[in-house]
């Protein structure tokens, strides 16, 4: 039975079409992960998608099939009507899309918005987002992926069922941009933490870095509404590379190498008559669903647009990860002093490393690297 939704892409490139290209035997990325092949895992039909460059509509058609393409977005949404759709443009342009989305659609049946991470460049940004698709009832999901793996929602299972006892602390291991690939590392963090972040301390690579609005690294220490502290380390992370790690009163939780491996410890008795408490590996116990979190995202929102439930990382989800990536590059320009959340000033904005690149598609800068070389 077909899916009763539809859904239009726009931003024709990487994400939205040819990430899973990429990807060797081994990677830990199966796929598929780009938004249409997810869509059409889901059984969610793809009617149409909008690029302004010539070549990703011509490539996108050639792989995809898909004849509705349009170099003007809001033509589309004007003729095509979807009920969904997905934002896999850099951040630069997302907001000003997602609002004239929102515009367009509200009378027009558009019933939801995957938009990617980070969901924009300042707060500023984020929240005019979250306030146009509330008013117009519009679900709007983050993709902060992680969110939507099946080996994440476990750990959480796990921590909501008291396996862990109190959570202590939550710490995320990950080299990226702190607004890059920080909004995934800083959304996971707070989704097993399970509340907002209060204050933050911060400390970025260089004090040039954080003078900069241009997308940094660093470390941060993050105090939790809920008791729950949380570390994160964005500089460079040697073999603990994307590790995530929940440390209770009772237990433990590990993930290792992106999710793809758990370790799952519990205090037991231990020593002479019992008398003594030492942990103890048990077995993870896996998850029943190994669909790819993307796909796991589509079928998220078709359960958020009919039963009202808020999306695994909503809007605000995105605009909090975002505002503690700021938060802690305050923190270091304020000489390393503590930073309350929320922040008062909202026109911060951090220039997500996709961004720096320029307008220019990653599809076209790298082949014609591939070209040069």
């Amino acid at each position: 039975m077909g899916s009763t939704y539809r859904a239009a892409v726009i931003g024709l490139g990487r994400i939205a079409s040819t990430f899973d290209d990429e990807q060797g035997p081994w990677s830990v990325w199966r796929g598929p992960h780009a938004h249409t092949p997810s869509y059409l895992a889901a059984g969610v039909p793809v009617v149409a998608g909008a690029d302004p460059h010539d070549g990703q509509r011509a490539a996108y058609r050639q792989k995809w099939g898909i004849e509705s393409l349009y170099a003007d977005y809001r033509e589309m949404l004007e003729r095509e009507r979807p009920d969904i759709l997905s934002i896999c443009t850099t951040a630069k342009p997302r907001a000003r899309i997602l609002l004239d989305a929102v515009e367009i659609g509200a009378s027009r049946g558009l019933k939801a918005i995957w938009a990617e991470k980070p969901m924009a460049l300042s707060l500023e940004e984020a929240d005019r987002m979250i306030a146009a698709c509330r008013a117009a009832g519009i679900v709007l999901a983050i993709g902060c992926a992680r969110s939507w793996k099946a080996s994440y929602n476990r750990m959480r299972e796990l921590i909501e069922v008291g396996e862990l006892g109190d959570v202590l602390q939550v710490i995320g291991l990950g080299q990226c941009g702190l607004s890059h690939n920080g909004s995934h590392l800083l959304a996971t963090v707070n989704y097993l933490a399970g509340a907002q972040a209060e204050w933050v301390f911060g400390h970025i690579t260089s004090d040039e870095a954080a003078a900069s609005d241009d997308d940094p690294q660093g470390n941060g220490y993050i105090q939790y509404a809920n008791g729950v502290q949380g570390f994160v380390r964005t500089m460079p992370c040697g073999a603990a590379d994307w590790d995530i790690e929940v440390i209770g009163t009772k237990g433990r939780l590990r993930s290792l190498n992106n999710g793809e491996q758990v370790e799952f410890w519990k205090l037991v008795p231990s020593g002479l008559e019992g008398r003594g408490l030492e942990p103890a590996q048990h077995i993870f116990p896996l998850p029943t669903s190994t669909e790819n979190a993307n796909v796991r995202c589509v079928r998220d929102l078709t359960v958020c647009i009919e039963t009202g439930k808020e999306p695994n990382c909503s809007g605000e989800d995105g605009r909090h990860a975002l505002e503690i990536a700021l938060a802690l590059r305050e923190s270091h320009r304020r000489g390393g002093t503590r930073v309350a959340l929320p922040l008062a000033d909202r026109s911060l904005h951090i220039r997500s490393l996709e961004t720096l690149h320029g307008d220019e598609p990653a599809i076209v800068r790298r082949a014609r690297a591939a070209a040069a070389s």
